[in-house]
């Protein structure tokens, strides 16, 4: 309910500068209040709501060009896969691009070390919250899980991302010691998740809007569910199952080793927190991970990142103040222009290339994107962008 209290806290900033002008350049200056945002139409124009058209014809040129040609999962279901194909991950060409602009990008690269410190602090922070939770009621425990739990394992689980990139200690032969720093963040979620987590991370990034290699997508069954305002807030709070459980079904891997020693690790350490603090400790953690990731205000970023709240933009940033949390994970058209880069430069990324950024749509408030993502007709698990298929998928599917 505090998701509903909150939701004019804060505004959505679909920020360009200017509208659609006859030779296809975005260039308005102007902000989508309310619950409407800015989208692009057929004809190159700018609207507030409806669908997105089924193909999209005088796309802005650079560097926009990259982003317009992505559809909503329902009109792929029941399109023509050949009127909007992408030929490769649309971050690609950014990348190249921008790096031949901006060479000294490069000198962001590599890993940031002092990763561990927040991160262990946080670790800690959640072991003494299990010791003050083993004697409060069941109430109190729920809400701790919320309000405390759910912020602090969200923020772990950011972490797991940005450790799973290899940004703590970069690859070769300290790779190893990535893995081990992400099961050390993963103990408070309560649930091994952080190695297999990054196996499948890797085809988001390479393979982003590719319906089949892409876990990110929801299934076409999720697409076809949840499209009604109650069943969308249920698709919400069951977020975290159904985000974990997705990838077995789309795109299933092989268990690695180091997944077993994930199980392992967080099997004993839970059973340490069992013994020392009680049952109730084990349930604070994970119940911060559930509610965390699933109808929480932090959770907007899994649906600002890649739902189409912009015509055909396959990826949206968020700039608002809850970046400090999450490791910057709002800026994600940053991130995955560049995944190599550690969370605490992406912002100079932005202040290096801002014709790259500062023309394109973002948020400012994940408050108002849960909000708008339930009670949007247009906007639900089906609104997730999809741009192309591979022929790897192809084969894969025949």
């Amino acid at each position: 309910m505090i998701i509903f209290i909150l939701k004019y806290t804060f505004s959505t900033k679909m920020s360009m500068n200017g509208h659609a002008n006859g030779n296809g350049h975005a260039n308005v200056n102007g902000h989508a209040n309310g619950t409407s945002t800015h989208k692009i139409s057929e004809n190159g124009t700018m609207t507030s709501n409806g669908k997105v058209p089924h193909k999209i014809n005088n796309v802005p040129k650079e560097p926009l060009k990259w982003f317009f040609r992505f559809m909503t999962l329902d009109n792929k279901v029941s399109g023509v896969d050949q009127d909007w194909l992408y030929t490769e991950e649309p971050h690609t060409g950014r990348r190249k691009e921008i790096l031949d602009k901006h060479p000294e990008i490069k000198s962001l690269m590599g890993p940031d070390p002092y990763i561990v410190l927040p991160v262990t602090a946080s670790v800690i922070a959640q072991i003494f919250f299990c010791w003050i939770i083993q004697d409060v009621s069941w109430f109190t425990l729920f809400f701790m899980a919320y309000t405390v739990g759910g912020v602090l394992n969200h923020s772990l689980g950011s972490a797991v991302h940005e450790i799973g990139h290899n940004l703590a200690f970069g690859h070769g032969r300290r790779a190893w010691m990535n893995r081990v720093l992400s099961l050390w963040v993963n103990l408070p979620l309560g649930v091994p998740m952080a190695i297999t987590y990054k196996k499948y991370h890797a085809d988001h990034h390479r393979y982003l809007g590719e319906e089949n290699q892409d876990v990110d997508i929801p299934t076409r069954l999720e697409s076809w569910l949840f499209k009604h305002p109650i069943t969308k807030m249920l698709w919400m709070i069951c977020h975290p199952v159904i985000h974990s459980l997705r990838p077995f079904y789309k795109s299933p891997k092989p268990l690695l080793g180091w997944e077993i020693i994930n199980i392992v690790t967080q099997a004993a350490f839970d059973l340490l927190i069992f013994k020392l603090f009680g049952i109730k400790a084990v349930i604070y953690m994970v119940l911060g991970t559930i509610l965390g990731l699933g109808l929480h205000p932090l959770a907007g970023h899994f649906i600002s990142e890649h739902y189409l709240f912009t015509e055909g933009q396959a990826t949206h940033s968020y700039y608002g103040p809850l970046n400090f949390i999450l490791y910057n994970v709002g800026y994600h058209n940053e991130h995955h222009d560049f995944p190599y880069i550690p969370y605490n430069k992406l912002p100079e990324v932005k202040r290096m290339a801002p014709e790259y950024y500062d023309n394109l749509p973002y948020h400012t408030s994940w408050i108002k994107v849960v909000w708008d993502f339930i009670f949007d007709a247009n906007m639900g698990p089906h609104a997730h962008g999809v741009g192309y298929k591979t022929d790897e998928a192809h084969a894969k599917s025949a």
